[in-house]
């Protein structure tokens, strides 16, 4: 939770900010009783759905200007500063439906009519499924602890949402003999490996950041506990989002946040993307890299590697 200072969280403070626009009557009813006329805005907030959405959009406004080192205080935002954070927002992908809400949230602090509307990306500048750092962020923080724990670690190793739920000590597992594992998989990352089993019952060596996989231990179970998933039983040995449930989740987050999604699958994406990028940077060659990522992915042929990078 995003604390500014020794002030309230984030949250609290969007949700303070908000409370004294929310009057849960229709909206023609409240027009009636203003006297607003047309298509005109009443001001108010008519839904706690919509209140929820506002007060995550400025939840997260909020936090960037603190991050950035400009604002301790929701309610000390700028009409520049806000209009700042919706270019920014724009660059990061979103949909307009989803800046126009964030634009709106922000006009309850810095006045009505006072942030230009700032246009989405054309959808063809967004074509890949890949997520950015920043988006898978958001995405993470719009969601429980377990299921944020499940996100950061299936974009920091490249996981499919039921390989969570397999995750395991190398004194516990081993990578599967019968294949031949190239030497270089994770070059130039530092962390804890883990074992992992994936499609077709491939088990293989993943790797968790140190600080990943200190959370992961802190929330290790003493003895595993039987889900079902899928029609498949699992044993995990980890209390943290997996599976179908935590799939939905990055869904439904994302789609909170960034008004799009294109599903869990997507870290996959972004894991794809990054380590190719990381590898050629270095000096590896193209096929080479190839090779590479397959493996991390859990994939023998690296010309399926393709697919992620579109």
């Amino acid at each position: 939770m995003a604390h500014f200072g020794k002030g309230k969280p984030m949250a609290t403070q969007a949700q303070a900010v908000l409370k004294g626009h929310l009057a849960l009557t229709s909206r023609h009813a409240a027009k009636v009783a203003l006297g607003v006329k047309g298509s005109q805005s009443t001001g108010q907030i008519h839904s706690l759905r919509t209140f929820e959405k506002y007060a995550n959009s400025l939840k997260l406004a909020g936090e960037w200007a603190h991050q950035n080192g400009e604002l301790r205080y929701i309610k000390d935002m700028t009409p520049a500063l806000a209009q700042e954070y919706l270019e920014h927002r724009a660059a990061d992908g979103l949909s307009q439906k989803q800046l126009d809400a964030d634009r709106s949230a922000l006009q309850f602090i810095t006045g009505r009519d006072s942030l230009e509307r700032v246009f989405a990306l054309h959808p063809v500048a967004r074509h890949t499924r890949a997520y950015t750092r920043d988006q898978v962020h958001v995405i993470a923080q719009a969601q429980n602890a377990r299921n944020r724990l499940g996100t950061e670690i299936a974009y920091a190793a490249g996981l499919r949402a039921h390989e969570l739920l397999t995750l395991q000590r190398r004194d516990e597992a081993q990578a599967s003999a019968h294949r031949d594992w190239h030497p270089e998989r994770f070059a130039g990352r530092a962390g804890v490996r883990y074992i992992v089993t994936g499609k077709g019952g491939l088990s293989r060596e993943v790797l968790l950041p140190q600080h990943l996989a200190e959370r992961l231990e802190a929330c290790r179970r003493t003895e595993p506990k039987t889900v079902r998933d899928r029609g498949i039983r699992y044993q995990p040995r980890y209390a943290l989002g997996g599976g179908n449930a935590w799939s939905k989740s990055v869904s439904d987050a994302a789609q909170r946040v960034l008004g799009w999604s294109t599903g869990a699958h997507g870290l996959r994406h972004s894991y794809a993307q990054e380590r190719m990028h990381e590898l050629q940077t270095a000096g590896m060659t193209y096929y080479i890299a190839r090779q590479v990522v397959s493996q991390e992915l859990g994939h023998f042929r690296g010309d399926v590697v393709e697919t992620y990078l579109r």
